[in-house]
């Protein structure tokens, strides 16, 4: 079969909820900022109850599915497995893959809420995230596509599917799948939540990934080194390709015999939610489209500050004057 999709992608299905407030309203309801937790039904009904009556941003989200949309945005072919709610949150998610063009693979589950991503973003720019995880948590081997794999390139992975054990068994079903029909794998831890919870399942899929992509502070943990440098290494040592950012300070990337540094771009931080995604989505655009790795480093890196200096996980610039702006810069380098 032609590999006509590049990108598959396969994670939660989240509506983003974005709300801006100020660090007494976080210690006021009592959450501790940059936390990043579950919710429970009995918790997501306090939320909804506490802050009825702020604005908030919407838009469809989900680590995975924000790098996907990156991808697509840029001009990638991709696709996106997920499970949704048959309610008003699930039929506008799917709406939006629909408008971006994206292959929706979504089973709609009758008297389940869509899953939804409280995200507070703190006047530094710090979020906070509540996850109530809904009809998503309900993932499992047999909302696996294999057809979708097997056209597919590649294949992204988010960590955050090792919360649940059924999407546990979805993730390794699906990394299966790639092996057996030549689809290569990416992994990205998502956060230190599942590297400290989940280890065992991380270092599994960390086995299996052709690229993987972390943070400092995922690398650390994961790696249990408390040196940056140290931790890099560890990772390199382990994998033919990584993409390791370093906030402030770019990013390191190891590609088969190949390490490069890609300095930061200039950013006016104002909320960090999706910074890492579109980094990820940019990066693998870069890589699947350009087959270009310095390109690839200087399109997410631009990409990420773009996307802290703004609100939400979404850009609404013009995509193609960004890769061609990277084109120009990395032609000089």
């Amino acid at each position: 079969m032609n590999k006509d999709i590049q990108l598959f992608g396969m994670g939660n299905g989240l509506v983003d909820l974005q709300y801006n407030i100020s660090e007494d309203t976080m210690s006021d309801f009592g959450m501790l900022k940059g936390e990043m937790h579950l919710i429970d039904d009995e918790e997501r009904s306090r939320i909804i109850h506490y802050f009825k009556n702020y604005k908030y941003n919407i838009c469809s989200g989900g680590s995975a599915a924000n790098s996907i949309i990156a991808f697509s945005q840029l001009g990638g072919k991709a696709a996106y497995s997920t499970v949704l709610g048959d309610d008003l949150f699930g039929n506008f998610y799917a709406s939006e893959f629909s408008q971006l063009g994206i292959i929706l693979d979504a089973e709609l589950l009758p008297e389940k809420s869509t899953g939804t991503c409280y995200v507070f973003i703190a006047p530094d720019s710090e979020r906070t995230m509540l996850t109530y995880l809904g009809a998503t948590a309900l993932f499992s081997p047999k909302n696996v596509s294999e057809e979708l794999i097997k056209r597919s390139q590649w294949i992204y992975i988010e960590g955050y599917k090792f919360s649940q054990q059924s999407s546990t068994e979805a993730v390794n079903y699906a990394m299966s799948l790639a092996k057996k029909h030549n689809t290569k794998i990416a992994f990205t831890f998502s956060d230190v939540f599942i590297t400290e919870n989940f280890r065992s399942k991380v270092e599994a899929a960390f086995d299996q990934a052709d690229l993987i992509f972390c943070n400092e502070n995922e690398a650390k943990s994961f790696t249990k080194e408390t040196e940056m440098d140290k931790a890099i290494k560890s990772i390199f040592d382990r994998i033919n390709a990584a993409v390791i950012t370093k906030g402030s300070e770019g990013s390191i990337i190891k590609y088969g015999d190949e390490i490069i540094n890609i300095p930061p771009y200039a950013a006016n931080p104002i909320d960090s939610t999706g910074a890492g995604d579109m980094f990820a989505g940019a990066f693998l655009y870069g890589l699947i489209q350009e087959n270009d790795l310095t390109f690839a480093g200087h399109l997410a890196s631009l990409c990420g500050a773009k996307i802290v200096s703004k609100l939400g996980a979404r850009m609404d610039e013009d995509f193609h004057s960004i890769v061609n702006e990277i084109k120009q810069i990395t032609s000089k380098l």
